[in-house]
């Protein structure tokens, strides 16, 4: 390869990093220069980038290789591959696409294809995928997300958009100059505000945390980790029961109504619905005030911690963020109604520093003082087929052809699987139940995956076509939510026969006769400088002049100027909120939702509710005694790179941590560092003991990302995700609710 006049860059959803190589490896990847707060994980690449778990050659499961698709499906994940030729791979896949598609229809092709692979804009693996299926016809695919698909339901409903509220959530800068009291429900996690889909330049949440710190923020951390803040914050810690977070904030509106605190200039002006909303709370609907004595007994609160933290709220500027984690629990649509509603109640919203945010350090662009930028995509294409599922309900997909299943109103049909194929993503590790899912993945006739590393999708498919990692070939971070557009450099030489996924899906489409209809007679270059080039174009509109293709080649990263205005929430809405009416039937917030009430969901009323959860310490078992906490990692993004050095190095022997609380590992014997067994009657795996104080008593708290991998039905590496629940939030947006988990620690 040439040389070049400047250091490789890359992107990833953690961070940008200038990459150095030697001999034809990478043997490091230095943070970016203009990021003072870098990820670690980026060099967790480093070491497998042609380790033993690389897949350099296209493979196939031996029963379907033999004796064709729907062959021996009991056996995937435990069947060993064949090695086979590119040709021969294209070809396999080609014939089984073309049965599928003749005798069943599209509809019957799965591709969810859930994503965060690369940061890149053209080599999305989930795009390229979906451009290609549409190009034959199309395929059935997944809506809504992991992250928060209940609130991607219900807050459309109530604000008219979620996106364009969460995209454009108030500044930290704004914070730090007007903001008094700053209460996180479920924290401000730094760990998770180093990622950003799509590209990260320079990592910004911790020194917005931290400078509202110092400019005498007073900050709540409500949450059962006391670790979801940093410890230098001196947080109060409301340390909540898991899954309670709707009656803690039902408890506080109704504190605000009996003290008289209620903004109704606000109410009256802003939203609708607050009357039925005000009669639920002073228990004039079920006879059951909900006071702060009520929710002190469902949180295990002090019913004055209650009160007087509403009493605060209503005399300080305040702003209520909410994790995004709120969502992933049983009835998870309501947490965010419940906020949205007490944020109205104290007239805020749409004012500098106070009001609401989704999710504080979520995400690194979260409260990022950012242009509101326009980028192109990979165009897709139009898909012909009709049916999808809510993302989370792959199991019953697999289960239930033919099934019913209710969403946002609708019910909806799901279809007979043949196909399933997955690019650029792992279920075994965002999926619930995995031992249910298992059993569902035997289902399907043929199971094909676009990946990079021997993990339990690759384990668990029929034909495996092996991919290109990002520095293996040329792209760009061209994200509208954050400011730097990086050049990803191809700085080495794909291993072995890996070929990047539009290289795959142009040899497919020149198999099936629609080569040019896939590629547009473009070049993966040109595909690039296209997409470039519209990106200038939409940023002109916008006064802001980005470089030509070639300098911006030549010097390898752009960074779009600042905002010249602080970004406050709402705002428009609330300065004139004749001129901007929000996207609901009222043109005003909705804290009772008629749209919502006519559906007649027995899960999901009119307004915010309180209903008991599948799960939680108010029902516990001896059987089950302890609340699971399964959040995000510190040192992977989700399952990715967790064979990698730097995931690897937080483990204990080959284990993920699980932190318990010393009341609790006192109870059952337990010691540090020891190895443990988690279990509950959908599961069980293996992890280690880190006995900590900043878990409540009866929560343990394990991060996702562990690689699935069973012995005996046990996942040794730790994969919570064999414990948790397989169910939707509700009938309107049928999101996971993994937080929502019982569960029983033991000495192995």
């Amino acid at each position: 390869m040439a040389e070049r006049s400047r250091e490789y860059l890359t992107s990833t959803h953690w961070g940008t990093y200038e990459v150095k190589v030697s001999k034809g490896k990478v043997v490091a990847l230095d943070p970016f220069s203009e990021d003072d707060d870098p990820s670690p994980i980026g060099p967790g690449i480093i070491d497998v980038m042609d380790g033993p778990s690389r897949i350099t050659t296209p493979m196939v499961r031996k029963s379907w290789l033999d004796n064709g698709p729907g062959s021996n499906t009991n056996k995937r994940g435990l069947e060993e591959f064949v090695e086979v030729s590119w040709n021969k791979a294209i070809q396999l896949v080609a014939d089984e696409l073309s049965r599928v598609r003749s005798n069943f229809g599209n509809q019957t092709i799965f591709a969810g294809s859930y994503g965060w692979a690369s940061a890149g804009r053209f080599h999305h693996a989930q795009s390229q995928l979906k451009r290609f299926l549409n190009c034959i016809g199309g395929y059935t695919g997944s809506v809504n997300t992991y992250s928060f698909a209940a609130a991607e339901v219900v807050v459309p409903h109530i604000l008219g958009s979620f996106r364009e509220h969460l995209d454009n959530s108030t500044s930290w800068n704004s914070i730090i100059e007007n903001c008094e009291l700053f209460v996180a429900l479920g924290g401000i996690p730094l760990k998770n505000g180093q990622i950003s889909a799509g590209g990260t330049g320079k990592h910004i949440q911790r020194n917005g945390l931290f400078s509202a710190y110092e400019a005498g923020i007073e900050f709540v951390n409500v949450s059962p980790l006391k670790s979801d803040i940093e410890h230098k914050i001196q947080a109060d810690w409301i340390a909540i029961r898991p899954s309670t977070d709707t009656a803690f904030l039902l408890s506080l509106a109704h504190t605000l109504i009996v003290k008289n605190l209620v903004d109704i200039d606000f109410i009256n002006k802003y939203t609708v619905g607050f009357e039925q909303f005000s009669e639920y709370l002073l228990g004039k609907q079920d006879g059951i005030p909900k006071s702060a004595e009520w929710g002190a007994d469902i949180c295990n609160i002090p019913e004055k911690k209650i009160i007087d933290l509403a009493s605060a709220m209503a005399r300080k500027k305040t702003m209520i963020s909410v994790s995004w984690s709120l969502t992933r629990q049983d009835h998870g649509e309501q947490p965010f109604w419940a906020a949205i509603a007490l944020a109205s109640m104290l007239g805020q919203i749409g004012k500098p520093g106070t009001g609401l945010g989704f999710g504080y350090s979520a995400m690194n662009h979260i409260g990022l003082n950012r242009r509101e930028m326009r980028y192109p995509a990979f165009p897709q294409g139009v898909n012909k087929v009709k049916s999808f599922i809510p993302v989370a309900r792959i199991s019953e997909l697999l289960e239930n052809p033919g099934g019913s299943f209710n969403y946002n109103g609708k019910e909806h049909i799901f279809p007979d699987t043949k196909i399933v194929w997955w690019a650029g993503g792992n279920p075994f590790h965002h999926h619930q139940d995995l031992n249910r899912l298992i059993k569902a993945w035997s289902k399907p006739d043929t199971i094909i995956s676009n990946e990079w590393c021997w993990n339990a999708l690759a384990q668990y498919s029929d034909i495996v076509l092996p991919c290109t990692t990002s520095l293996e070939r040329s792209d760009l971070s061209l994200t509208p939510k954050d400011p730097y557009l990086v050049v990803m450099d191809k700085a080495l030489e794909p291993v072995g026969e890996a070929k990047d996924d539009h290289e795959i899906f142009k040899l497919l489409a020149e198999k099936l006769g629609v080569e040019s209809k896939f590629t547009d007679n473009k070049s993966s270059e040109e595909w690039q400088n296209w997409m470039y080039n519209r990106a200038r174009q939409s940023a002109a509109k916008e006064n802001v002049e980005l470089p030509s293709w070639e300098d911006f080649k030549k010097a390898g990263w752009f960074k779009v100027p600042d905002a010249e205005k602080q970004g406050v929430m709402m705002e428009k809405f609330v300065n004139d909120p004749i001129k901007f009416p929000l996207s609901t039937p009222s043109g005003k917030i909705e804290i009772f939702s008629n749209t919502i009430a006519n559906f007649d969901y027995n899960d999901c009323p009119g307004h915010p509710y309180w209903m008991e959860p599948l799960e939680w310490l108010g029902n516990a078992t001896v059987n089950a005694p302890l609340h699971m906490i399964s959040n995000q990692p510190k040192d992977k993004l989700h399952s990715q790179l967790d064979h990698g050095a730097v995931s690897q190095s937080a483990k204990i022997n080959g284990h993920e941590q699980l932190l318990m609380n010393p009341s609790d590992a006192k109870l059952r014997g337990l010691k540090d560092r020891q190895i443990v067994q988690i279990f509950n009657a959908r599961g069980a795996c293996l992890a280690a003991v880190k006995i900590d104080e900043d878990v409540m008593e009866q929560v343990i708290q394990i991060s996702t990302g562990a690689w699935m991998k069973l012995m005996d039905g046990i996942c040794v590496n730790g994969n919570p995700n064999m414990l948790t629940p397989d169910k939707g939030t509700s009938n309107l947006a049928q999101g996971p609710i993994a937080h929502t988990c019982l569960v029983e620690v033991k000495a192995i």
